[in-house]
């Protein structure tokens, strides 16, 4: 499956980490554009920007992974908390449209849509349809995101889409789930492996985890991808180069050494990583999303 990031900004999950922002980072509310591409693959906007995943981003009544998977995924199923949380007039309430706009991208069909109201500080009223894009669990509609499995490969969706910058680039993402699969077109167009994604957003205990495709990683900072293989940056104290993850998305090094990979033929993803390479070595999850860029 195919997508466009572009300049979106969205808070994922409540973890106690400090960041640096993004730079050139904007919110907007402008509806993502879908355009036909290479034999029905979509092009969908997607930027998901790392500078909004800290802490002190949300607030209680701000909407979180783990409440919104607690019900099923329509507007009158939400709980008090999670439609305040999408109605809120404020930053906090702009946050938690961006992060429920992704995830209906992730769960759901194209044509399935999740659609509201709220009302702004000046009276205004917005109305806001989210499109389904994926249909990784396109039953959510009907009840809670309770598996664990279908848990990890939305917030591997997730972090696949984030972006450090803002920025639009092309995205080819693979897995080994039906969504997922890519067609020799896609493949053609999208040749340069940047690195998978894993994690489960929703759990009591969040956690997202990267590797980078060695081949790829510089031209992947060509492009302002830096969440597979980290965010170089100045350290202000040292004047050094050091490595940042983008917000909550753990760096576990070269996916070559950690993960195993289907024939390129078949999609070029990585179908097997280790979960936690820096506690396990026989650990390993499955359910993980590849990103493909253009050359």
């Amino acid at each position: 499956m195919m997508f466009l990031c572009c300049p979106r900004t969205v808070a994922l999950l409540a973890i106690p980490l400090v960041t640096t922002a993004c730079i050139g980072a904007e919110l907007d509310e402008a509806p993502d554009e879908w355009v036909d591409e290479a034999e029905g693959a979509m092009v969908i906007g997607n930027g998901l920007t790392s500078n909004r995943l800290v802490l002190n981003a949300l607030t209680q009544t701000a909407l979180t992974p783990l409440t919104l998977s607690q019900r099923a995924l329509t507007p009158g199923s939400l709980s008090p908390s999670s439609r305040a949380a999408i109605q809120d007039p404020g930053p906090s309430g702009t946050l938690s449209r961006e992060l429920l706009r992704y995830v209906v991208s992730c769960a759901l069909r194209p044509d399935q849509s999740f659609s509201f109201s709220w009302t702004d500080g000046a009276g205004a009223t917005h109305t806001e349809t989210y499109a389904g894009n994926l249909g990784i669990a396109d039953w959510w509609v009907y009840g809670p995101l309770a598996d664990p499995f279908y848990q990890r490969w939305i917030s591997a969706c997730l972090a696949s889409r984030t972006n450090w910058y803002g920025v639009s680039v092309n995205l080819s993402l693979r897995g080994s789930q039906v969504p997922l699969a890519s067609l020799a077109a896609e493949r053609a167009a999208y040749p340069v492996r940047e690195g998978a994604f894993w994690g489960n957003v929703f759990s009591s205990t969040p956690y997202l985890r990267a590797c980078h495709s060695p081949s790829g990683v510089s031209h992947a900072r060509s492009l302002q991808r830096d969440c597979a293989a980290g965010h170089l940056a100045i350290d202000p104290a040292t004047g050094g180069q050091v490595t940042e993850p983008c917000g909550p998305i753990a760096l576990a090094g070269s996916c070559d050494t950690i993960c195993n990979s289907v024939p390129a033929h078949n999609g070029g993803y990585y179908f097997r990583c280790l979960d936690n390479p820096a506690i396990s070595s026989t650990e390993y999850t499955e359910v993980v999303i590849t990103s493909f860029l253009p050359q």
